[in-house]
């Protein structure tokens, strides 16, 4: 089943961009794999890292793979620009690998949007840091960030 429409739509304006990364990060944070793919035209290409993705099926394998690995996952996004119907954001999210040590990866996504508001391409450049559980700025239950919790920009990342 295909999704006909996300929106909002674009061209973008300061308010819908807004609205459109946060339901990503929503997305994201939900870490559901299928669920979060409706999100991506059928066509969908993505470069996260060095790995080059194309189309659901690779994104769905993709994340299923990320979230195995990436345990407590919590992810803040943050506007950067915007433009017609693309989005710059930056972002930080925290994370734990199976043998405990966390990690705070830092990174900026490119995002292009076609004329149902679904991303027909997502680059993502991200460096990882490893840190101590006790220097963990994201506190919340898996989901969701509650809408109180600071911004990157008020947490100085």
């Amino acid at each position: 089943m295909d999704v006909l429409s996300r929106p909002p739509l674009p061209p973008f304006t300061l308010e819908t961009a807004c609205q459109k990364v946060r339901a990503a990060e929503d997305g994201w944070n939900g870490r559901d794999p299928y669920k979060m793919a409706l999100a991506y035209s059928e066509d969908s290409v993505w470069r996260n890292r060095a790995e080059f993705i194309r189309g659901r099926e690779q994104i769905v394998a993709f994340l299923e793979r990320k979230w195995r690995r990436e345990l407590e996952y919590r992810l803040i996004k943050e506007l950067w620009s915007h433009d017609g119907n693309r989005i710059a954001v930056r972002f930080a999210y925290e994370w734990h690998d199976d043998s405990g040590q966390w990690f705070r990866s830092y990174g900026n996504e490119n995002w292009a949007f076609n004329g149902q508001g679904l991303m027909i391409e997502r680059h993502a450049s991200i460096n990882d840091l490893p840190i101590q559980e006790r220097e963990r700025l994201f506190h919340w239950p898996q989901g969701r960030r509650p809408d109180d919790h600071a911004s990157l920009s008020a947490l100085g990342l």
